[in-house]
């Protein structure tokens, strides 16, 4: 009886294992993220919603001009760039700003405090994304790339993004001492460039009002990097994280990662300039920019050795995981992306490519196939440690795989296609406006299902998250996985 009264007792004062520490820290974590990140999420998918509607419009337009004729608001011209902002801000960067500061939280070890002053800098951000996208509908946008909302809306988004933005940059600073891991590194880069990027821009074009060369010069500037140094950075920093997380291996070389981020932080700024290849721009401002994509070759070839070599030995988890399943999906695109984007820079390229419709493919390529579907992955592993339970069902989640996969696939390769169709018949001076315009028709077309199955996708991705924040979900347990995982009766 005395040994097991003293067993008993050693049992009760042994100290808390190591696990268990870490295990409450993240709960708490989690616990204080709840309400901004949910709120963020919601927000970010009723835009992707929206962007879903007037990107199926814009689409249908350019096979049936007369469609929604009688209505001005909804003319091509208006509902592209809607579109476009609806998608980039609403959608894009709610989302990016949602994974960004959980992740942030997570590595450096830091619960948010006060989260609620993150709400109101969420709710800041989408009134001025509601009032920047009526004012493109009615008609008083601004005719440049990505900077097409009213200085008045400018200046609310980025206001609410210092509300959210200094969060971050307190966790970052909060972090716990010793080690910090590549994302990090990634994901507190792109707040700070973005921050940088966008009131840059807007103080060139808004306040000092430059013209001709020197706007064109900005906008492309900021095109460029809001798609690189702001969304690819989250994206890779979301990568960079939730592949050695699911598969329970770390990173294969930390130094190949820090060769990777720091030439992409070196590099990335500069590549902008191929945009304007062939307009009035000094020939060395050009030379420089094709350089850098060039170079850009580093960043991409480290980011992919190190994935696929972390990834090696656990392909299977791409059969049963949804979330490396679709960040599988989208670090292939980001590569795929890169790589169209170096060829395209080159002069001999450029000549047929650009102002084509291969331009908008092979930015719905980095912002969709590569960003938009990391993002979906880390939505699947987040929101169950968020709510409490698990998602309701796998063969949503299935669906929802498919419409984004073929959807974004379909629509992105016809216009891949199509614009290099349209280039070539454009630098065919036998060709006549007219034709080259009926050989864009099978291209349309294409384009126009592959936004059904994306409508499709999206609303059983919608629905689904409806579900978790009415914890409808499974209770906590075992992550919903693909039926391929019971059946092989894998880990």
């Amino acid at each position: 009886m005395s040994d097991i009264l003293t067993q008993d007792q050693t049992t009760a004062s042994a100290p808390v294992s190591d696990t268990e520490i870490v295990k409450v820290e993240r709960a708490l974590i989690d616990q204080s993220a709840q309400a901004p990140l949910l709120f963020l999420y919601t927000s970010a998918i009723l835009w992707l919603l929206t962007s879903t509607i007037l990107g199926t419009i814009a689409a249908i337009k350019l096979q049936q001009p007369d469609f929604l004729g009688g209505v001005p608001w909804l003319t091509y011209g208006r509902v592209w760039p809607a579109f476009t902002n609806s998608f980039g801000y609403g959608w894009a960067s709610q989302v990016a700003m949602g994974t960004g500061i959980w992740l942030v939280a997570r590595l450096a070890h830091v619960s948010l405090r006060r989260p609620t002053l993150l709400i109101f800098g969420t709710v800041f951000w989408n009134v001025g994304v509601t009032a920047g996208v009526i004012a493109i509908l009615a008609g008083k946008g601004q005719g440049i790339e990505w900077l097409e909302f009213p200085g008045f809306v400018q200046a609310i988004l980025f206001a609410g993004f210092v509300l959210v933005g200094a969060w971050v940059a307190t966790m970052f600073r909060l972090r716990r001492p010793g080690h910090a891991y590549i994302s990090l590194w990634y994901l507190a880069g792109a707040f700070f460039w973005f921050a940088w990027l966008y009131s840059a821009a807007n103080l060139m074009i808004g306040v000092v009002h430059v013209h001709g060369v020197v706007q064109a010069v900005v906008g492309a500037w900021y095109a460029n990097n809001f798609l690189s140094l702001w969304l690819t950075s989250i994206g890779l920093g979301s990568i960079y994280y939730f592949i050695p997380k699911v598969s329970g291996k770390p990173v294969h070389s930390y130094h190949l990662a820090s060769l990777g981020f720091w030439s992409f932080a070196l590099l990335a700024g500069w590549t902008g300039m191929t945009r304007l290849i062939g307009g009035p721009l000094p020939a060395w401002l050009i030379t420089v920019s094709i350089v850098a994509n060039i170079m850009m070759i580093i960043p991409v070839a480290t980011v992919m050795v190190n994935f696929v070599l972390t990834l090696r030995g656990n392909y299977n988890l791409i059969y049963f995981s949804p979330t490396i399943r679709f960040v599988f999906f989208g670090a292939i695109a980001y590569a795929v992306a890169s790589a169209l984007g170096l060829v395209s820079s080159l002069r001999s390229v450029a000549s047929i490519t650009q102002y084509t419709n291969f331009s908008i493919a092979h930015s719905q390529l980095l912002i969709y196939a590569f960003f938009s579907m990391v993002m979906f992955g880390s939505i699947y592993y987040i929101v169950p440690r968020l709510v409490g339970c698990e998602w309701l069902s796998s063969r949503l989640i299935s669906l929802h795989f498919l419409g984004a996969a073929y959807g974004g696939g379909l629509v992105i390769l016809t216009t891949l296609l199509g614009g290099i169709v349209q280039g070539a018949a454009w630098n065919n001076p036998e060709e006549s406006s007219s034709l080259v315009i009926q050989s864009m028709a099978p291209f349309i077309v294409g384009r126009c299902i592959g936004w059904i199955f994306l409508i499709f996708g999206h609303l059983f991705f919608a629905l689904h998250f409806l579900t978790m924040l009415l914890r409808l979900g499974r209770p906590s347990g075992r992550p919903t996985l693909f039926p391929t995982h019971h059946e092989e009766g894998a880990h």
